[in-house]
């Protein structure tokens, strides 16, 4: 892509007139500005498209044999662990990092720091999608996606945690669909329906971190309901909640961070001059603050300790554990934060946000997996179920990669006259 870019100045489509005056047409921006036999010339040569393809190739028939012969047929899902990879992973993994939506929302709409712009939007779509596969990985987990409305609507059960969570976050995900809308509209050269989005954008705002804040810290209430499953070192009844909703701070920022790294790096031709020019400084600003939100879960875990009196856990092999994961999935990255901050080093900052998003990861697996039944045994997940969580990813690449490449996410969209 980057040699037709040189060789052809309309590309890449940024704008909803071609160099002639005449607008774009639906089929020329899906192909961004490439005819068909170029299209499908550059989707041969990109090697990650047949990594997909062989992804893919094993795991569609993986899904179509779960969902014909049930979950048992590809997870080692029992009642002693009713939640594997699909839930560990995709719900309570991907949705702390997804909390980036309402940070960044916050910040440009609420607070008025409009030299986070050149990003908002790129945390808004991952907010969006992480929720979207976040219910994907669901209902796979859960089976007949078709009766997804009866426990909402017609089986109500507004005393379980689990409802809270489902509204919640159904209500949040319409809030992002809502909040990216502008992107798209601007993309179809409809720039007068982003006026209507645009005359409720704070109350979006408000809504979205109402209805995040509660969901985040309601995902870490439902390990409540197993007080003598979960390890101890990994649930404190008064304070699971707040564990969930901090952690999901310092996970979302650092998820921009690694995302934002990776559009510059490998989509480098797509970013705009202000998400180039901005980057670092934003990417420092968004550290300072994953920092602040790291420290401030480090004192609510020690309280977490002393307050239920564990500290004889720490000397055991399970605490030791424990301290591992602590040590190298937060306190690390936030040293790393630090340094890069005051440094005014991007190296070390982006380094630390991959750490922090693998031990936000880590941190859920070991919550919903990996620690639970510590007094049994321990959980090793299907060959197919681990296939089967890649191949979902595979498909949230996919779908992230199609709206970056071409809606105004990282760069600005250039309206004709016709338009205005």
């Amino acid at each position: 892509m980057k040699a037709l870019i040189s060789e052809d100045i309309h590309l890449p489509v940024s704008s909803s007139s071609q160099p002639d005056g005449t607008l774009w047409t639906l089929r020329k921006k899906l192909f961004l500005g490439l005819t068909t036999r170029q299209y499908l010339q550059q989707l041969r040569r990109n090697p990650v498209n047949w990594l997909l393809l062989v992804i893919f190739a094993v795991g569609l028939p993986l899904l179509l044999q779960r969902y014909i012969y049930g979950l048992g047929s590809v997870t080692h899902a029992s009642n002693d662990y009713p939640w594997g990879l699909f839930l560990g992973f995709g719900l309570f993994g991907m949705v702390p990092l997804s909390a980036s939506g309402f940070l960044l929302g916050t910040t440009v709409t609420l607070f008025g720091r409009e030299d986070f712009h050149p990003i908002e939007r790129l945390a808004l779509l991952n907010g969006l999608l992480g929720y979207f596969f976040a219910v994907v990985y669901l209902e796979v987990d859960l089976g007949m996606p078709w009766r997804l409305a009866y426990p909402m609507f017609v089986s109500l059960g507004p005393a379980a945690v689990l409802f809270l969570v489902a509204w919640h976050v159904a209500t949040y995900l319409s809030v992002q669909i809502a909040e990216v809308l502008p992107a798209l509209f601007e993309w179809l050269g409809r720039p007068a329906w982003k006026q209507y989005i645009k005359r409720i954008g704070l109350g979006l705002t408000i809504a979205g971190i109402i209805l995040s804040t509660l969901h985040q810290g309601a995902l870490g209430a439902l390990f409540n309901y197993a007080p003598t499953k979960l390890h101890p070192l990994w649930l404190s009844i008064e304070f699971q909640w707040i564990h969930f909703l901090c952690s999901a701070v310092f996970g979302g920022l650092a998820m921009v961070i690694v995302s934002s790294t990776l559009i510059n790096r490998f989509m480098h031709w797509r970013c705009g001059k202000a998400f180039r020019e901005n980057l670092e400084r934003m990417t420092l600003g968004m550290a300072k603050g994953a920092s602040y939100a790291m420290i401030t879960y480090l004192v609510i875990k020690l309280v977490a300790v002393a307050h239920d009196n564990e500290w004889e856990l720490l000397l055991t092999g399970w605490g030791f554990y424990y301290l591992m994961e602590i040590g190298l999935g937060v306190v690390l990255p936030m040293m790393l934060f630090a340094r890069g901050v005051r440094n005014e080093s991007v190296r070390p900052v982006r380094i630390a946000a991959f750490i922090a998003v693998v031990g936000v990861v880590w941190n859920r697996l070991n919550t919903a997996i990996f620690c639970f039944n510590y007094q049994l045994y321990q959980d090793v997940p299907y060959w197919k179920e681990i296939w089967l969580t890649v191949t979902l990813y595979a498909l949230y690449f996919i779908v992230y990669r199609f709206i970056v490449y071409r809606l105004p996410i990282v760069f600005d969209w250039q309206e004709s006259s016709m338009d205005k």
